[in-house]
């Protein structure tokens, strides 16, 4: 069995991105836990294996969208066709570990949106079938972006009829190596200013459909079409719209 990582790697990036989306991270060493010990046990660091006491860090700024992370239905809207939606440590585990699906649209330009057309196309391609609860990942290449200014802005995003269409198949959730799930936002914002109208905006995600995405993924060429398992397991963020997660792929 081959394990591949598809998860982003967490890094501080305190000045990278705007305030709300930045990960900052406090590194304590050795020699301030042989300290911490001291203090809380009145052990000396002498007592200590080379001196030193634990390693650890602290996250002083990390939002749950921060990395690669699975979205909760209570993130996309307060409530689900008339139902309270779902936070994330109400999801049933069963979605969170299923066999894979990629499907490569890396053909599509920044701004285009992924169609049903499209997704039948791909499968019909791969000769493959979806089942309920497959596990559908969306290539496009902007992983290769992660570190860059612009990621945010770069890259295809699945339509809102192709989100209902996987939804239909029995797919609750859907991933994708880019940003976000929707078309990039500035040009979603730029329709929607110009039209002024609703349902242009984060239309994908307001589909009133109860479904988890995963963005930010990461080396989906390193996966065949089909023919593996994934794990996306989110933490367990009680009342949380979203879960970090360390998604792997066994093939």
């Amino acid at each position: 069995m081959r394990f591949v990582d598809l998860s982003a790697p967490i890094t501080a990036n305190a000045t990278a991105n705007p305030a709300f989306l930045r990960t900052e991270i406090v590194f304590s060493d050795h020699q301030e836990g042989s300290g911490h010990i001291q203090a809380l046990f009145r052990v000396p660091s002498a007592l200590l294996r080379n001196q030193e006491g634990w390693a650890i860090e602290t996250f002083t700024n990390f939002g749950t969208h921060n990395s690669t992370h699975v979205d909760a239905p209570w993130h996309y809207n307060s409530q689900i066709q008339g139902e309270r939606a779902a936070t994330i440590d109400e999801l049933p585990l069963e979605w969170f570990f299923s066999d894979g699906v990629v499907l490569d649209m890396t053909a599509k330009a920044d701004g285009d949106g992924v169609t049903v057309n499209d997704i039948e196309r791909e499968l019909a391609r791969i000769g493959y079938q979806l089942k309920p609860l497959d596990i559908v990942m969306v290539r496009t290449g902007c992983d290769r972006f992660y570190q860059d200014a612009n990621y945010l802005f770069r890259g295809p995003g699945v339509t809102a009829d192709a989100t209902r269409w996987l939804y239909a198949q029995g797919i609750r959730v859907m991933g994708i190596d880019a940003w976000g799930w929707d078309v990039p936002l500035d040009r979603q914002a730029q329709e929607t200013l110009a039209k002024q109208q609703p349902g242009i905006f984060w239309a994908a995600h307001q589909v009133d459909l109860a479904y988890s995405q995963i963005e930010r993924l990461m080396n989906l060429d390193q996966l065949p079409p089909y023919g593996f398992k994934v794990s996306c397991f989110p933490l367990k963020i009680v009342g949380g719209s979203a879960g970090p997660a360390r998604v792997v792929a066994m093939v």
